[in-house]
């Protein structure tokens, strides 16, 4: 799956526990009718994908939703989701880019020696 937005917030990368997990959340802004501000977290070598982004870039980011089960000490059972991100694309270069200008009129020049009954081969 992937989603595209603005970068609204790029945080700072959290190491926890001994074996040394690493993880970092990016924010992104929809742009659509009702914006939705989506965090995404990026965890071990993909933390550092981000440090080439900053917030009011507009990018696409390639993601999987994640599901896990918990049980609390009182034996209830919870569930949590999560997006996480494996992959994120600067969109503002393909946006930004525009095809070439098109030559002006007047480098044209205009078909006047044309003899319509002539050269007209249009079957009807």
């Amino acid at each position: 799956m992937e989603i595209q937005g603005k970068i609204k917030l790029v945080g700072e990368t959290q190491t926890f526990g001994n074996n040394g997990f690493r993880k970092r959340e990016i924010v992104i802004t929809t742009e659509e009718q009702y914006p939705q501000h989506i965090m995404v977290e990026f965890v071990q070598d993909k933390t550092d994908l981000l440090n080439a982004y900053q917030p009011g870039q507009a990018v696409k980011i390639s993601i999987n939703l994640r599901g896990r089960e918990w049980t609390n000490p009182q034996g209830e059972v919870k569930y949590f989701n999560s997006i996480q991100g494996w992959r994120i694309e600067n969109l503002q270069a393909e946006q930004g880019s525009t095809p070439p200008p098109a030559a002006p009129i007047e480098a044209f020049e205009p078909a006047n020696d044309l003899n319509e009954e002539e050269h007209d081969d249009l079957p009807f």
